[in-house]
């Protein structure tokens, strides 16, 4: 299976949409060939700016252009973009409601090596407490760069997370991405797997494991976390016996929370959260921290037929 980081396809898709949109800026904290914007940076060297490290004044600068009529793109890691600047996206970006995207690359534990403190794994929940945020999260490259386009022709903050790996293609052009729209990927009857971001590949594995033992799971790709596809998750826990997530992010405030707020209120329903518990990363390669911290197809497979019983 061909395999593309997200922030790869975040490089090109910003090309692209510069090409047709004249609107378009970008910015970036000193981080350009790692977030891709590098290539933005090269094709349209008028129409970006590398704030240097320094992300409260490149979200402060990106609100200004957003009240000059430009749609700032600003770049940096995910760990960079969310606690570290969260007074300005707060009161100067998400306050006054400006078109401001904040793309986020290296997010969750497969920054690998770069360990604990550049792993963003509680991003999901800062930017989902903030009013007026829209917060996504694409599964492959095709998804990346549909949310770019979406983002772009979206009127408000959005938050855009992205990976450093290269992750499998799931989707092709036929594909549509809908803002506050999930995505059945697989239809299932027994118990149903809603993931976001790396982790929809991997509820995919899931639901083969749980397939050969005869049990029929359903896959729901949800890549916007805020405003979450309510009628989706109803639905689910209405033809299904358990619902369980899966996301790389901690367990408090990211998807799994945003499920259960979900059916809590509207269909009260077994669930398990599969993520980071309540604890930091560590050094190590993307693959062997997904297996230590048990984001995996068998970690989700076996906690789907645990729920079961």
């Amino acid at each position: 299976m061909t395999k593309i980081a997200t922030r790869d396809a975040y490089g090109k898709a910003l090309v692209e949409l510069g090409k047709i949109n004249q609107n378009i800026v970008v910015l970036d904290a000193d981080l350009s060939k790692s977030t891709k914007t590098a290539d933005f940076a090269k094709e349209f060297p008028e129409r970006f700016f590398d704030m240097g490290i320094a992300e409260q004044g490149m979200m402060g600068t990106a609100a200004g252009f957003a009240t000059a009529g430009k749609i700032p793109f600003a770049s940096t890691f995910a760990v960079f973009a969310t606690a570290r600047v969260m007074d300005q996206v707060r009161n100067s970006i998400a306050y006054p409601k400006l078109n401001v995207k904040i793309a986020a690359t290296h997010a969750g534990l497969t920054v690998g090596e770069d360990g604990g403190s550049h792993q963003a794994i509680e991003d999901i929940a800062y930017m989902r407490a903030v009013p007026n945020m829209t917060v996504i999260v694409p599964a492959d490259a095709e998804e990346t760069k549909q949310v770019i386009f979406q983002a772009a022709e979206y009127n408000g903050p959005v938050y855009i997370r992205l990976g450093r790996p290269n992750v499998p293609v799931l989707f092709d052009e036929n594909y549509k991405f809908e803002i506050g729209k999930g995505h059945q990927m697989r239809d299932g009857s027994d118990v149903t797997i809603i993931a976001t971001g790396i982790m929809v590949s991997k509820a995919l594995e899931a639901a083969d494991k749980l397939k050969e033992q005869g049990i029929s799971a359903r896959v729901i790709n949800i890549a916007t976390i805020k405003p979450i596809d309510k009628d989706i998750i109803i639905k689910a826990a209405n033809e299904t016996r358990a619902i369980i997530t899966a996301e790389e992010h901690s367990i408090i405030g990211g998807l799994g929370s945003a499920v259960a707020e979900v059916l809590s209120e509207n269909a009260p329903t077994k669930m398990k959260r599969i993520g980071v518990q309540d604890t930091f990363g560590e050094s190590g390669t993307p693959d062997a921290l997904l297996e230590k911290y048990g984001l995996t197809a068998v970690k989700i497979a076996e906690a789907a037929i645990e729920i079961l019983k």
